[in-house]
Parts: structure tokens; C-alpha cells; sequence
């Protein structure tokens, strides 16, 4: 199944084509995609009266710099600031990750959004694309603070997409942008980057996001596309039965696989329930790479489906909230976090 991308804040009627088509699961949301609040649960109502009230909507609103939706949403800190507090205050720290997650997950469950791509559980290594994005560089502590940010994401409505399995934090390149190859072994990689997804997974969490790196002491083949990581350790070593997720298509570490249905292929051939198409210019070859899978969706993306969300009268007038938004939108002045 696909999740893909549209261009701009309403719907063009070429892109209603797409999201009738049956292998289209859901639709990524970007900055490009937001005006307001009212513009944005006015899209999410328009999608999902073309694809269905099934068709999932998702965005990466994980807070510091990636977060699509700013404007009429709370400034959530980046994930770094809650473990920089961490380090001087365990207890405070953990309250922190499940407050900023009910923050992030209730906003956007109350405009018509089922989930974010969060939270990140990248270990905090010198990764030039994960930087602030992470907790930290202990995986006890990161595996403690992703639990805390699960439940403060289900306390919202919202389902947790665990990301960059298994473990994008300890290479340097950005592969948005390049290749990327991890040249640890798999020992050491059970022992530091797993030990945050091995947690998580046992506290339930419903969905994984695989890393375009290449880790070749288990496989020539990106995590994405290897079977290795998805067959033999994610479900059979780990345990996972959720949804698995792939990271986009377009980036430059994805073009291991060939063309864009390549990749596609490739990522469904390899376990991976959802594809992500993230670009609208890519989204008729995806399409068209899998116009011979007649298959459903499958039930693990079901899951992602959020609870009912609070209207925004409820959440502006709840004490509850206005006390976690104040604590957590303290964290944007951690020194290093801008």
C-alpha cells in the first residue's frame, strides 16, 4: 500500500484520481500542505470524502525543526531538550516526553490528523539529518523517554510510528541526500540502536519506520529492503507485529533500489506494509507499480487509525493542557535547541 503526497492546501482533481486508486492507503501532509487550522480540517474532510473514511492521514510533527504545522499549533521543543533535562532530572524528563507528546497528538487529532511519525528513537550520535530530532545518546535513556512519549501519544488518540529502524543515529550522512552506510557490526547494533525499538515494541507500539541505511554486516541491501532486517530481526527476533513503514521513496539513499517502482517493489517485496511517496511528481509510478496487487489494506495499518479527537474549544479550555503547553514550550530556551 502507498501513502502519498499532494501538492498544495486543497485537493486538484487529478490528486482525487489517485486517492481512489486501490492501492492508496493514505496521504502524507506537508507544510506545503497547511494555511490554518480551519484549512487544514477542511483538507483532511475533503480527503477523506474522496478516498474513504478508511484513507489515513499523517504528517512529521515531531517538534524543533521538523514540525509541518506551526502557525495556530503549539511550538513544541525538539525531542534533544527533554533529554538535556534528563540528565539533571530523570523523573521531570519522562513527565516531559509524555506531556509534549499529548501536546503534538490531541492538536492534531483535534483537526482530522491520525498520527505523527513519531517519536524518533535514533540514538543521538552525530547524525547529520537526526541532530535535535533525538532524545539522546544512551539508549536506556532514549528507550525510557520513547516509552513516556508512547503513552502520552496514546493518552491523545494517537498511534506511535517508532523511526529510523534499525537505528539511523550512529552514521554520519543524511540520506535525504547521499548513501549511507553503517559499518558496525550487528552485535553492536543490538546492543546500542535496538535496545530503544526492543522496548518500545514490547510496550506496543503500532508501527515502525525502516532507515534507507545500509548496514553491510547484515545486509548489502538498505534496511528497507532487506528482508534480514524485516523478516528475520524486526518480526522474528523482536517480535513486532505492527505496521511497517518505509522511509520516502525520493530520497537519494532510496535510489539503491533503481526507478521509482523499483523502490516501491523493492520496500513491499522486502515486508513493508505502507510505502511512502512523499512527492506528488513520483506518485504515478508508484501507482503504477503496483496496479497488479489487489490485496487490502492490510490490518496492521488499521491500527493507525486515531481515536476520536477533542474539538479545539475542549483543548484550549482544559487546564490540563494549558499547564503541559506552558512546561513544555519552556523547553524551546535549552540552550542548543534552536
Amino acid at each position: 500500500m502507498l501513502m502519498i503526497g499532494v501538492a498544495a492546501p486543497e485537493l486538484a482533481e487529478h490528486e482525487k484520481t489517485w486517492l481512489r486508486a486501490p492501492g492508496v492507503a493514505g496521504v502524507l501532509l506537508f507544510s506545503r500542505n497547511y494555511r490554518s487550522r480551519e484549512q487544514l480540517q477542511a483538507l483532511c474532510d475533503s480527503l477523506r470524502d474522496v478516498g474513504g473514511d478508511e484513507l489515513l492521514i499523517a504528517v512529521d510533527q515531531e517538534g524543533g525543526p521538523v514540525q509541518r504545522f506551526r502557525d495556530g499549533f503549539t511550538r513544541l521543543p525538539p525531542l534533544a531538550a527533554i533529554g538535556a533535562v534528563y540528565d539533571r532530572d530523570r523523573a521531570e524528563a519522562v513527565r516531559l516526553a509524555e506531556e509534549h507528546a499529548w501536546v503534538m497528538a490531541s492538536e492534531l487529532r483535534a483537526s482530522g490528523v491520525d498520527f505523527s511519525f513519531a517519536p524518533v528513537v535514533d540514538l543521538a550520535r552525530g547524525n547529520a539529518a537526526i541532530g535535535l530530532r533525538a532524545f539522546h545518546a544512551d539508549p536506556a535513556a532514549t528507550a525510557e523517554l520513547a516509552q513516556a512519549y508512547m503513552r502520552g501519544m496514546h493518552l491523545g488518540g494517537m498511534a506511535a510510528v517508532l523511526k529510523h529502524f534499525p537505528g539511523h543515529g550512529s552514521v554520519a550522512t543524511d540520506t535525504h541526500k547521499a548513501a549511507a552506510i553503517d559499518p558496525r557490526s550487528l552485535a553492536d547494533i543490538r546492543r546500542d540502536d535496538l535496545r530503544p525499538f526492543a522496548e518500545c515494541i514490547e510496550a506496543r507500539v503500532e508501527a515502525v519506520m525502516m532507515a534507507h541505511v545500509t548496514y553491510p554486516a547484515v545486509d548489502s541491501r538498505p534496511a528497507g529492503y532487506s528482508t534480514i532486517w524485516i523478516e528475520q530481526i524486526l518480526r522474528g527476533e523482536l517480535g513486532f507485529a505492527g505496521a511497517v513503514i518505509s522511509d520516502d521513496i525520493s530520497m537519494a539513499a532510496a535510489g539503491a533500489a533503481g526507478s521509482v517502482g523499483a523502490r516501491v517493489r523493492a520496500h513491499r517485496d522486502a515486508g513493508c506494509d505502507l510505502v511512502l511517496a512523499c512527492f506528488p511528481e513520483v506518485v504515478d509510478e508508484a501507482l503504477a507499480a503496483i496496479a497488479d496487487d489487489a490485496t487490502g489494506m492490510p490490518v496492521q495499518l488499521a491500527a493507525l487509525r486515531g481515536a476520536l479527537g477533542a474539538s479545539w474549544d475542549g483543548l484550549i479550555d482544559n487546564p490540563q493542557r494549558d499547564r503541559f503547553v506552558a512546561r513544555i514550550t519552556a523547553l524551546n530556551a535549552e540552550p542548543g535547541t534552536a
